[in-house]
């Protein structure tokens, strides 16, 4: 089982209030909102992890290390336009997952991405939006964990 990960909005949550910054002295403003709880709380979960983000290989050099996770394997984004309406990354992360079962855990999630996913991928597929005012929650937690169980 995969679960493309995200992190802007995702494990990096935008805007609204309350959020603390666990790593206020980062030279990347956005870094300080990433909350190293979500390492553990990732490993736990029985899916193999896959960064599905513009941060790309940063994403093992900037935040991986600061999760506590090892690197993972990153998809490449190919130089190619959508279908109106779809997310850029769905056709991508189906043709990674290679029919494999996969849960994708973005802000930006919506309903045509899972209609999309539903005709063309033959395996099972959680497309789960995150709030990307808070990012990752518990809640979030659960829902990937009850599914993926």
């Amino acid at each position: 089982m995969l679960l493309f990960l995200d992190v802007d909005g995702t494990l990096i949550p935008f805007g609204g209030t309350g959020y603390v910054l666990h790593h206020p002295d980062s030279p990347n403003p956005l870094l300080a909102r990433l909350d190293p709880a979500h390492g553990p709380r990732l490993a736990a979960l029985r899916c193999e992890l896959v960064w599905a983000t513009t941060w790309l290989s940063d994403a093992n050099d900037l935040i991986a290390p600061l999760l506590g996770l090892a690197p993972l394997p990153v998809v490449s984004w190919p130089d190619e336009d959508s279908p109106p309406g779809l997310h850029w990354k769905t056709r991508f992360l189906v043709e990674y997952a290679a029919g494999r079962p996969f849960v994708w855990l973005d802000d930006e999630v919506a309903d045509a991405d899972r209609e999309w996913v539903a005709r063309h991928h033959p395996g099972d597929a959680l497309l789960h939006k995150v709030d990307p005012r808070v990012g990752l929650t518990g809640a979030d937690y659960a829902l990937v964990a009850d599914w993926t169980s």
